[in-house]
């Protein structure tokens, strides 16, 4: 049974549960989306946004045009996946655990999970402190699950968000995705860091590791997790370069010969499911890393061997905080893109230009990131069922 299913079945189950223990559970119901508020944390949000308002404040005044910045990138981002699309898709859906053929990310299940829970406190608990920062009440904080897509949410108060001075509006708008490309700067530094002065240092690559198989596939029931491969059709794989090298010639229907740890394994290259025009094995790698002679012996057996899922964890919390929370600032409603420039239109124009720019402008771009998200997903999920 592959991963999409085990999502099938877990949100079912919360969908039944939500219906039968509504009450006892204290959510809400408003058609496809479940709801479950409370009152908890506000106090923590308080203490933060209070211990150092000015710096709150200052940090976001150079947070707007950082967001305008990246609402400009990510238009062109998606400008350029529209000319890409037929060639190799490049807007996926994410799911932890769930490796779509031809999607052009797969995040593992458990980092995913935690990666995906820090990005989403981060980004409304960044909206909360800068509420609070600037006197606006929060009335209830929670979490959501919208048909299948799980999230979390601070509400503030909107009355006293109406009150608020255009400035304080943007803070608080822009201070989520804000957040969220913090913790992708602070995590890339740090896995900077254990790359280079703990990893690079008690490690050295020894070929390249199977991490995923990717359902429907060529290499499904021939190659494996977990299996590493030292070379292919006789060419070295010893590491990411010499891999890349050994498979970038690769055409359509040819015979790859894999040796791995596991024996040899023989594998015909199919069509990509993304790019009729080239090849598609169906796996995804890493380098295989082993422990330099002597580091054992200095720091014991666990020790060396924790800093590299630290590494990798690392990693997709600065992947996914950076992906999410500028993908929150394209220029649409409800996005946070679209509330700031909503409010950076009323500067100039009158409320009836401003709501149908934005309201153009919104169902635009919602159009094309479907079309871009069916193009790019649907396929590989068809062939991820029908596997």
């Amino acid at each position: 049974m592959n991963a999409l299913w085990y999502y099938a079945i877990g949100f079912v189950l919360v969908w039944v549960l939500a219906l039968l223990f509504r009450e006892q559970l204290k959510i809400d119901i408003h058609g496809p989306l479940l709801m479950r508020r409370t009152k908890r944390l506000r106090g923590f949000i308080d203490s933060v946004a209070q211990k150092s308002p000015r710096f709150w404040r200052w940090s976001m005044n150079l947070g707007i045009p950082v967001s305008v910045f990246f609402m400009g990138l990510m238009v062109y981002g998606i400008i350029m996946s529209i000319q890409l699309m037929f060639q190799t898709p490049t807007v996926g859906i994410v799911l932890p655990g769930v490796d779509i053929p031809g999607s052009p990310i797969y995040v593992p299940l458990g980092y995913g999970i935690i990666a995906m829970g820090i990005l989403m406190v981060v980004h409304e608990f960044g909206h909360g402190i800068l509420a609070r920062v600037e006197g606006v009440r929060i009335d209830s904080i929670g979490v959501l699950l919208l048909a299948v897509l799980p999230g979390a949410f601070v509400e503030p108060n909107e009355a006293d968000v109406e009150k608020s001075s255009r400035i304080s509006k943007l803070r608080i708008y822009a201070a989520g995705s804000m957040f969220n490309v913090g913790t992708a700067l602070v995590a890339l530094l740090l896995m900077l860091a254990l790359s280079n002065f703990v990893i690079a240092p008690s490690f050295h690559s020894d070929g390249m590791q199977i991490t995923s198989v990717v359902p429907g596939s060529h290499a499904v029931g021939t190659l494996t997790e977990g299996m590493v491969i030292h070379s292919i059709n006789g060419y070295s794989t010893s590491n990411i370069a010499e891999y890349y090298k050994s498979i970038n010639n690769t055409k359509i229907g040819s015979a790859l010969t894999f040796n791995t740890d596991k024996g040899v394994y023989t594998v015909k290259a199919g069509v990509s499911p993304s790019n009729s025009s080239k090849a598609y094995i169906g796996i995804r790698t890493q380098e295989y890393l082993v422990v330099n002679s002597g580091v054992s012996d200095t720091f014991g057996n666990l020790v060396p061997w924790i800093v590299f899922p630290l590494k990798e964890l690392l990693y997709w919390i600065y992947l996914l905080n950076l992906l999410v929370g500028t993908f929150n600032l394209l220029p649409m409603k409800p996005l946070d893109g679209g509330l700031i420039l909503e409010e950076l239109l009323r500067y100039r124009l009158s409320e009836e230009r401003v709501h149908l720019i934005m309201s153009n402008m919104s169902w635009i771009l919602i159009a094309v990131i479907l079309v871009l998200v069916v193009y790019g997903t649907v396929p590989g999920i068809m062939k991820m069922v029908g596997a």
